[in-house]
């Protein structure tokens, strides 16, 4: 099935494209979505009339994901969990508990563009990617770290 692209679509092709796609693919995703219109002659005159206007949309989304990525670099998150013997953690650290760090630091970010490919496993630095936009991607340093309860503080603190 040919449709034509109403934005950029990582492994597909950008806005304007006319791909072939499978049917399926096209009429339970795609379409539903508004990310595609089918490839008629008269779809294909609608689409030039509106292509710019779609052009400025993904231009200023692209521009927010780039001033995202920024804040985003410069941040430091550092989660807390609690380790058994040999400092093995109980449990692991996903992309859910880096979203939610996010999210208490006031950054609203679906967890699928978090990019773990593995679940984080150790105490240690990571340099966790975040896919913001198609082209840009952001590296979050996560620190994942003993948890110390409040009086444990204060009695490091006091020595």
């Amino acid at each position: 099935m040919r449709v034509i692209l109403r934005t950029d679509i990582e492994k597909l092709g950008k806005l304007g494209d006319v791909v072939d796609v499978k049917p399926g693919y096209a009429r339970n995703y795609l379409l539903p979505k508004k990310l595609a219109m089918l490839a008629t002659p008269s779809n294909l005159k609608i689409f030039e009339h509106e292509k710019k206007r779609l052009e400025e949309k993904l231009n200023a989304e692209r521009f927010k994901a780039k001033e995202l990525a920024e804040k985003l670099e410069n941040e430091k998150i550092e989660i807390q969990v609690r380790v058994g013997e040999g400092d093995k953690l109980y449990g692991s650290v996903t992309s859910s508990n880096i979203v939610d760090e996010l999210a208490k630091r006031g950054f609203e970010i679906d967890r699928k563009k978090v990019v773990l490919d593995k679940p984080i496993r150790s105490l240690g630095e990571y340099q966790i990617p975040v896919k913001l936009y198609p082209g840009v991607v952001a590296t979050l340093n996560v620190s994942v770290v003993k948890y110390q309860e409040e009086g444990d503080e204060q009695a490091s603190q006091g020595e």
